[in-house]
């Protein structure tokens, strides 16, 4: 019945939305299951091991709270602490459990939280920015560093991460990765192993996906739709030899095959503004902050099918499965 499960953040009305805060859905019924009251949970992210779940509070005064998770998936509110920075969009945990990562968009500060053994923030230690950053996305990659991608500066920011304490943080030597002026690059995923393989970014602002080898020179841009009009991507992933792009205008899923980008497919998203997607049990979820659902698209050989089924939920922003 888990494996069933997802957890769906989204925006509240206290931070410019609807939703109720975060919910509990059974994927196989699109039934509710619970969920549990919080301000602008607008990303989620699991301890790799632990029964805890975390959620950044997008609002002015950041915060990032910690649930624990019961054996129904219910969520119980352990704690709650600043996120070191203004309107949080994204965090992460790194493979180890030890650390976590807090993306804050308003101002650019990147912090990391220590996780002590039962999955509660310790010490925290923060990186702040130059004014007009946007820290988007923050990535524990295969090479044991930290990669957040700066929307506002064009860039990848870089941390060495040598230990499980944020103390031993620190930004990298070579400092950060310069992208194309004007990209905007919101979100990343690599694609490989610790021994080789590509990095894909998402250009929100200039509307491209581009793809980049494992000493971040460019290997490929194309354009994420191919539909003509004003496109704002936003979440890409990679799963295979696929790597899926949401594109908000459009309001569409593209297609890409790796690792030249060839263009695969388009498809409609089954709603409006394509916020965040996650593949599970051969479909993908599309949370579609404008029109307040989730749609369901069957995948088919790696490329989604039009939407059989939407869940409706207030101003979605994250889909998060068990499985």
């Amino acid at each position: 019945m888990m494996m069933s499960l997802a957890y769906i953040g989204g925006y509240t009305p206290d931070t410019g939305g609807s939703g109720s805060g975060i919910v509990l859905v059974d994927l196989e019924t699109l039934e509710r299951r619970g969920g549990a009251p919080a301000s602008g949970p607008s990303f989620l992210a699991l301890h790799p091991r632990l029964p805890v779940l975390y959620a950044v509070g997008e609002s002015e005064q950041g915060t990032v709270e910690v649930f624990s998770r019961g054996e129904s998936g219910a969520l119980t509110s352990l704690a709650r602490r600043s996120s070191e920075g203004s309107s949080p969009c994204h965090l992460a945990v790194n493979p180890a459990g030890t650390l976590l990562a807090v993306a804050n968009y308003g101002d650019g500060t990147v912090s990391v939280h220590g996780i002590d053994g039962a999955g509660l923030l310790t010490g925290v230690r923060a990186f702040p920015h130059r004014e007009g950053a946007h820290a988007h996305q923050a990535t524990f990659g295969p090479d044991g560093v930290l990669y957040v991608t700066d929307l506002g500066a064009d860039e990848v920011r870089r941390f060495l991460v040598r230990e499980g304490s944020p103390e031993h943080v620190a930004e990298h030597p070579g400092g950060p990765v310069r992208l194309a002026p004007g990209m905007g690059p919101r979100h990343l995923a690599w694609a490989g192993d610790h021994r080789g393989g590509q990095w894909y970014v998402a250009g929100e602002l200039d509307g491209t996906v581009r793809a980049y080898d494992s000493g971040w020179r460019e290997v490929a841009a194309v354009a994420a739709s191919a539909a003509g009009g004003k496109n704002h991507p936003s979440h890409l992933e990679v799963r295979g030899d696929r790597v899926y792009v949401a594109n908000r205008g459009p309001n569409t899923i593209g297609v890409f095959a790796g690792p030249d980008l060839a263009r695969v497919a388009e498809v409609p998203c089954g709603g409006d503004w394509p916020r965040h997607f996650a593949v599970a049990a051969g479909h993908m979820y599309v949370a579609n902050q404008n029109s307040g659902d989730v749609a369901v698209l069957p995948l088919k050989d790696g490329i989604p099918q039009e939407a059989g089924r939407v869940l409706a939920t207030g101003t979605p922003s994250c889909v998060l499965p068990l499985a």
